[in-house]
């Protein structure tokens, strides 16, 4: 696991750009496993300003996406479709018929078969991940067993209440969603975590610990050959990190 702390959120941002535009570049029908939250979303601006004045070509590219609420049209101003559409793929050229964002709406086995066929028959090469406070990645959340594959996901508490800050209210959470599995997660050639100032307990877990703990998902991240984390100086501070 290669961890490389940055001045600010902005340098971190365009160092984790560099590893997606490198990949682009070299294999332009790649497939990327992206992810929501307010963490990639620096990242995400950097690599539309690539493709509107650097010639990023997104033209071939395959996407599929972490997780998606369930109750939630992909019209929803809070559905994961819409937050990708508005922060990435509205701004870049890439065919949107190759982006896949699981379905929040409609039955839910089908849309989950669908989900896992799409999973399995892609090829990720970099899979971008945040992590929330607790650790958990996509919405796999700690317990004492983690998934392989995709599955429709009881969110905790204290993920329900660290999301309710988008809605209007905490009662309008979702309270299940569909999440890829850490199996499919661990499956990618790549990860690309982006670490935030407010995770300082997920990242003492992951940075300064040794165990692999299913009650701290993030953990895992250590099994993987090519993992990279990036985290901002002041994050790197406050938990004693050194390198």
């Amino acid at each position: 696991m290669k961890v490389i702390v940055c001045k600010d959120y902005e340098e971190l941002c365009k160092k984790a750009a560099d590893l997606i535009d490198n990949e682009v570049r070299a294999n332009p029908e790649t497939t990327l496993g992206l992810a929501t939250g307010s963490s990639p979303v620096g990242m995400y601006k950097e690599l539309a300003r690539r493709c509107s004045e650097e010639g990023l070509d997104f033209s071939k590219v395959h996407s599929v996406n972490l997780d998606e609420y369930v109750g939630l049209p992909g019209t929803h101003d809070q559905s994961y479709r819409y937050f990708m559409d508005d922060n990435l793929f509205n701004h870049i050229n890439i065919d949107k018929a190759n982006t896949y964002v699981a379905k929040g709406i409609g039955d839910p086995e089908t849309n989950l078969k669908e989900f896992n066929d799409v999973i399995d028959n892609s090829d990720v090469s970099i899979q971008v991940l945040g992590v929330g406070p607790d650790g958990h990645l996509a919405f796999n959340e700690p317990g004492d067993t983690l998934w392989d594959k995709a599955h429709m996901e009881t969110l905790d508490q204290s993920t329900i209440e660290a999301n309710a800050r988008f809605f209007a209210s905490i009662d309008d959470v979702p309270r299940t969603a569909f999440t890829m599995g850490m199996g499919q997660i661990m499956r990618a050639r790549t990860l690309l975590m982006i670490m935030s100032n407010n995770k300082e307990e997920a990242a003492k877990q992951l940075l300064l610990g040794d165990k692999l703990d299913p009650h701290c998902p993030c953990t895992f991240m250590k099994m993987h050959r090519d993992a990279y984390v990036f985290l901002e100086k002041e994050l790197a501070d406050k938990i004693g990190y050194v390198g």
